[in-house]
C-alpha cells in the first residue's frame, strides 16, 4: 500500500521502497507550484519503485506525466534512479548540483573497464588483500552491472532560488555525502506556526537518527587531495546556523531542532576521530584501520560492497585527521599507512 504524507502547506512525501536494503524507503517529495508538481527526489529505479512514485502522484492529486520539475538532492541512485523516466514520461526539467553532474557524466561516458581497474588500484593502494581486489581485475560489465543515470539539463547553484513559480526554494550547497548534494530550504511559514526558519529538506545531509557515509568520489584524472569529512562538517554548522522550523529529509521522518541534531553528528565525528587516533597509535593502512573500526556489525558480516564503502569513510576519516595535523602518512610505507602524531 503506498504511503502519502501530508506535511502541510503543498507538500506531500510518497515512500518509494528501495528493493533489498535495510533503509527501505525513500521519502520522495511532491511539490505543489503554479505551473504543477515539482519532485524533490525520484526514488530507486525497480518497477515495484516506478509503480509505487505514479500511485502515491495519484493519491496527490496529479501524475507522472504532469510533473513540472524535479529537484535531485544528489547522484545516489535511491534519489536519482527515477528521474530519466519522469522526464520521459511528462518531459519535466531535472536539475542538479554541477559537482553531483560531473560524476553522473563520468559514470555514462567511461567504459565500466576502467571504473574496474581504477577501483583495484584503489584498494590496492588502501591495503585491501589480494582475494578482495582479484574479483576485480579484469572484471567485465557482464560480471558487475552498470546503469546510465539521467543527465540533468538545469545546474543547481548554491544560494539561488530554483524556478519554482510560486514558492521559494533556496539551494544549500552541503557537500560531504556526495560532492554535488544539497539541500532544499523553503522559504515560507510553516503551516503549523512551528518557530523556525522555514523548512529544510535535508536529503541524506541531515537524518533524525542516521549518521550519513562519508566517502570518496574523485575523478580518476584528477589528482587533487579532498577533505569530504572536512566539507561535510562545514556544510552541517550552517545547516545548525540556518535553524529551520522542520527538517524533511530523505529517510526515515521529518523532525524539528535540527541545530540538535546537528550538535549530535559534530559530537559523534570528534568522537570517531579520536577513537581513530587511539587505533593509529600504530601504523595501519586505510583497510587495516576500517577492519578496527565501529561499524553497525563485525567485520566478518560486512559485505564486499559494503566493505568498500567502508575503506572509503574510513579514508575520509584519515585524511581530515592528516590535514587537522593530527595524523601523518609513513615515508616510504607500501600500501601507505599512517599514524598519529
Amino acid at each position: 500500500m503506498t504511503k502519502v504524507t501530508d506535511h502541510g502547506g503543498g507538500v506531500r512525501s510518497i515512500e518509494v521502497p528501495i528493493p533489498d536494503n535495510p533503509l527501505g524507503h525513500t521519502l520522495v517529495y511532491v511539490v505543489d507550484t503554479d505551473r504543477g508538481a515539482v519532485l524533490i527526489d525520484t526514488g530507486w529505479d525497480d518497477p515495484t519503485s516506478w509503480d509505487t512514485l505514479a500511485e502515491g502522484l495519484t493519491a496527490c492529486g496529479t501524475s507522472v506525466a504532469e510533473v513540472h520539475g524535479v529537484v535531485i538532492t544528489h547522484h545516489h541512485p535511491d534519489h536519482h534512479g527515477l528521474s530519466g523516466k519522469v522526464r520521459e514520461a511528462s518531459g519535466a526539467w531535472l536539475a542538479m548540483h554541477a559537482a553531483d553532474a560531473s560524476i553522473v557524466r563520468r559514470t555514462r561516458e567511461n567504459r565500466p573497464e576502467r571504473w574496474f581497474a581504477y577501483m583495484t588500484a584503489k584498494l590496492t593502494a588502501a591495503g585491501a588483500p589480494e582475494e578482495h581486489v582479484a574479483p576485480l581485475r579484469g572484471a567485465r560489465s557482464s560480471t558487475f552491472p552498470g546503469f546510465s543515470p539521467a543527465l540533468p539539463d538545469r545546474e543547481i547553484v548554491p544560494g539561488e532560488l530554483l524556478e519554482l513559480p510560486g514558492r521559494r526554494l533556496r539551494a544549500i550547497w552541503t557537500p560531504g555525502h556526495t560532492p554535488g548534494h544539497v539541500c532544499l530550504h523553503l522559504e515560507e511559514t510553516h503551516p503549523a506556526q512551528l518557530p523556525g526558519n522555514g523548512r529544510l529538506f535535508s536529503g541524506d545531509h541531515l537524518l533524525p537518527e542516521i549518521t550519513p557515509h562519508i566517502g570518496l568520489y574523485e575523478d580518476p584524472d584528477d589528482a587533487t587531495v579532498t577533505d569530504p569529512l572536512g566539507d561535510y562538517l562545514d556544510s552541517l554548522e550552517r545547516v545548525g546556523r540556518l535553524a529551520p522550523a522542520e527538517v524533511l529529509p530523505a529517510h526515515q521522518h521529518a523532525f524539528a531542532d535540527a541545530p540538535s541534531r546537528v550538535g549530535e553528528l559534530l559530537t559523534h565525528h570528534e568522537d570517531r576521530l579520536t577513537g581513530l587516533l587511539t587505533l593509529l597509535s600504530a601504523p595501519l593502512t586505510p583497510w587495516q584501520l576500517a577492519e578496527r573500526m565501529e561499524w553497525n556489525r563485525p567485520w566478518d558480516q560486512i559485505p564486499y560492497g559494503s566493505r568498500n564503502i567502508a575503506v572509503s569513510e574510513a579514508e575520509a576519516h584519515v585524511r581530515r585527521l592528516v590535514k587537522l595535523g593530527r595524523a601523518e602518512a609513513v615515508t616510504g610505507s607500501d600500501p601507505v599507512t599512517y599514524v598519529a602524531v
